[in-house]
């Protein structure tokens, strides 16, 4: 039986609950959002494995990348937009150094009646210029908690997942694990090539459907990770199709952006 959907938020505070039972080491940080990001879960029942720190997202981020260096596995959940605030903090506190922080961006992409400001249009953008990070995109809820997982192990680097506001699905389509810098193929088919990146896989499934209508049957692969991209699949994809189409919800420069570089660089 299927779980219920859920809000993105939820589902990731109840799995961030989870993970700290497991390792005290890991911390939910946020800037004043508690409810916002689902981190009320964790406030409500591990307070010690819990930190607010105000409208303070630049010190949430250089805090964390502190904690981090001294063995902790900080998880700083902010919303996309809002996290453009910490851009500096990122950069230098975070990349360059090369510390396991984990990103959970909220929010990602549109946002409904939240408004143009709180839309999370550039987070894919100005994270994958940066160096030694790893940006998860899960394409449904269980992918969410997977790459949570994922995020957990990954302790010589900084590491971001992204997901959308409002609730989420649950898909049959994903199976196994989830390998760092590898997508799949979610339907196999001729001619047009489909390349989603997050939470729009859903609506990729439908447009297939209708151009089955159409005597037109695309491949559609997922590509789970904005960086590293999944070079072999994309030549797999180039090689075997006319036509390749990329899929994400986001500002230009993003991930068709680093698709479209690595083609030309082939």
């Amino acid at each position: 039986k299927k779980p219920k959907p859920i809000s993105y938020s939820k589902i990731f505070g109840q799995t961030l609950l989870k993970i700290c039972e497991q390792d005290s080491k890991v911390v939910g940080i946020t800037a004043a959002m508690a409810t916002g990001t689902g981190l009320d879960i964790l406030q409500k029942n591990i307070p010690d494995q819990y930190i607010d720190v105000g409208i303070a997202e630049q010190h949430a981020v250089t805090m964390a990348a502190g904690m981090a260096t001294e063995g902790f596995k900080p998880y700083v959940a902010i919303y996309s937009t809002f996290l453009q605030r910490a851009y500096d903090q990122v950069v230098h506190d975070v990349a360059i150094q090369k510390l396991p922080v984990r990103f959970a961006i909220d929010r990602a992409g549109l946002v409904g009646s939240d408004g143009p400001t709180h839309a999370g249009s550039f987070d894919i953008t100005f994270l994958s210029t940066l160096p030694n990070f790893i940006i998860m995109a899960p394409s449904s809820q269980n992918e969410l908690i997977k790459m949570m997982k994922v995020s957990s192990n990954i302790n010589d680097r900084p590491s971001a997942f992204r997901y959308p506001r409002g609730v989420g699905v649950f898909s049959d389509y994903e199976t196994g694990n989830i390998e760092i810098g590898k997508g799949h193929i979610i339907i196999n088919g001729d001619n047009v090539a489909i390349l989603n990146l997050g939470t729009r896989l859903n609506n990729c499934i439908e447009a297939c459907k209708v151009l089955n209508q159409k005597n037109i049957f695309p491949t559609l692969a997922d590509a789970r990770f904005a960086k590293p991209i999944d070079a072999e699949l994309i030549d797999d994809l180039l090689d075997n199709h006319k036509f390749l189409i990329t899929i994400e919800e986001g500002a230009i420069g993003g991930f068709a952006s680093h698709v479209l570089h690595h083609i030309h660089n082939i």
